[in-house]
């Protein structure tokens, strides 16, 4: 029998420090890295994302960067099937897991699990692409027998309503029925996580040196090239340091503004990340960052 897997999270907002913190536990520890990262996870957005250098990702293997291209979806579902292979890796491998990054909503999705989907025939497959030929009538449809589920979902998502309409159509329920009777297991049952405590100040000026910091390494360069390649129509074009770097390009504002507007949309990205890891998650253990690694070191141990 394989030794026991040891699992840990480290959680905190933009800019305070978890990539560097994570690499370092996971050499001490034997460990592969899963990143949770709404925009590492795709190829090419590089200066955008602050992704982990090269020789970092060499140092460590790292899952959940560079996965898919930017015109390709990316779901709750896709990243629970990738934890599940990234799991069974390090199992095969012997190794521990350290699962870090900004993106905590996936995080909770492992405490709390998804419901699984009704049994989808390959008949009822087929007749609803030929229905999704019609994205908006599909979208009122759901939107009448559903309004609830549906107002938060776009007429023009087709991956949500898509899924929306498999539901309906393979049960005869509407998916919050569906949801309703058909409660999420959890993927992960115990886990602990670290929060990473820096003060708000400090923050901000370290947002604010890394804002300048990815501007020297090309950031206009790199979005210029991701548009061209990728077109303004995909999701990952609306991260934030895209959207500011279009608007510099369309001569709505200056380069000065530009970085203005990127430090203040990241510093209240890491606000809003903060109340939600405050208020989602139970049992967290917090400290500032000079004195996580210790901490983290000392409690597993415990194991």
């Amino acid at each position: 029998m394989g030794k026991k897997i040891k699992q840990l999270a480290i959680i905190g907002s933009t800019a305070s420090g978890k990539s560097d913190l994570a690499i370092l536990i996971a050499k001490k520890i034997d460990a592969y890295i899963l990143s949770i990262d709404s925009l590492s996870i795709y190829k090419e957005i590089d200066i955008v994302s602050a992704k982990p250098s090269k020789q970092e990702l060499q140092s460590v293997r790292h899952f959940g960067i560079n996965e898919i291209n930017p015109d390709e979806h990316f779901s709750v579902d896709i990243f629970i099937s990738l934890y599940k292979k990234v799991l069974k890796k390090c199992k095969k491998d012997s190794k521990n897991l350290v699962i870090v990054g900004g993106t905590s909503f996936y995080l909770k999705s492992l405490l709390q699990g998804l419901s699984e989907l009704p049994n989808i025939t390959n008949t009822t497959s087929q007749n609803v692409k030929t229905e999704l030929i019609n994205l908006k009538k599909c979208h009122t449809l759901l939107s009448d027998i559903d309004p609830i589920y549906m107002q938060k979902i776009a007429d023009n998502d087709n991956y949500r309503i898509e899924k929306a309409l498999l539901i309906y159509r393979a049960s005869k329920l509407t998916p919050s029925e569906w949801f309703r009777n058909n409660s999420p297991n959890a993927i992960i049952k115990d886990l602990s996580i670290f929060k990473i405590e820096v003060s708000r100040d400090i923050l901000r000026q370290r947002i604010l040196k890394r804002t300048q910091k990815m501007l020297d390494a090309g950031l206009i360069d790199e979005v210029c090239y991701l548009e061209k390649k990728y077109t303004r129509l995909r999701n990952s074009m609306g991260a934030i340091g895209i959207v500011e770097v279009l608007e510099y390009l369309d001569g709505k504002v200056t380069k000065e503004v530009m970085l203005q507007n990127i430090s203040t949309h990241t510093s209240q990205l890491a606000k809003r990340q903060e109340t939600f890891n405050r208020t989602q998650f139970e049992d967290v253990i917090s400290a500032p960052l000079e004195e996580l690694e210790e901490i983290i070191l000392l409690s597993l141990h415990k194991y």
